[in-house]
């Protein structure tokens, strides 16, 4: 199901940005966890189009991965997929790809982002991160069991970062040691990857011949 479209009643809803080549267990976890710990009434997962981070080593054609991701969200209705990153040109950068949905679902929707804890530290150099924190109802940082809040931590972000801290919300999710990196790796070592990413979404792979190296 697609989101892009105007909403009529009051949604909160989280997105989750990622190139996802290919998604896998961990991402639907972090996705339910956080969806059904805040309530939410939708999670929906942006592919990045252009993501200016993977400009060196390339990623595997958009139509491909988005089309695991519909494959891997199928069977919940909480879920959904947005192409807003994916139909307009240029890097995918989150400050536009937020104020473009704010016009899209304005005055309806509460916009928040997920983020994992070990990219927390970089997000003050994100492109124009204060533009991002002032078009969100909530910052939701993700992270294993048992962590320790650091409080020091938190004010040196919030330093280099005026804002941050107000919008932060901290959900502890189970933690899977799963990338999609490892998965490409496999794959191209002719090693298994059952059980890490979804049944059709691994089927997928296998039959377009995803991640091989050339012949």
């Amino acid at each position: 199901m697609s989101t892009d479209q105007s909403q009529s009643s009051t949604h909160t809803l989280a997105l989750m940005g990622g190139t996802f080549d290919p998604i896998h267990h961990a991402h639907l976890i972090i996705a339910e966890e956080v969806r059904t710990t805040l309530a939410l009434s939708q999670i929906v997962f942006v592919p990045a189009g252009h993501p200016p981070h993977k400009a060196e080593r390339g990623s595997t054609p958009i139509a491909h991965r988005m089309a695991m991701v519909e494959l891997a969200i199928a069977s919940n209705p909480h879920f959904s997929i947005s192409r807003i990153e994916v139909d307009r040109p240029g890097p995918s950068y989150l400050v536009e790809t937020l104020r473009l949905l704010h016009q899209q679902w304005e005055p309806h929707t509460r916009i928040s982002f997920i983020i994992g804890w070990d990219s927390l530290e970089d997000f003050p150099h994100w492109y124009d991160p204060s533009g991002i924190l002032s078009q969100l109802d909530q910052l939701i940082v993700v992270r294993r069991p048992g962590y320790t809040t650091d409080l020091d931590y938190l004010q040196r972000l919030e330093a280099r970062l005026p804002g941050l801290h107000e919008r932060l919300l901290i959900v502890e999710i189970p933690q899977l040691d799963i990338s999609s990196t490892n998965l490409r790796q496999r794959v191209a070592s002719g090693r298994t990857i059952k059980y890490q990413t979804p049944e059709a979404v691994e089927r997928y792979i296998i039959e377009n011949g995803l991640y091989r190296p050339p012949s």
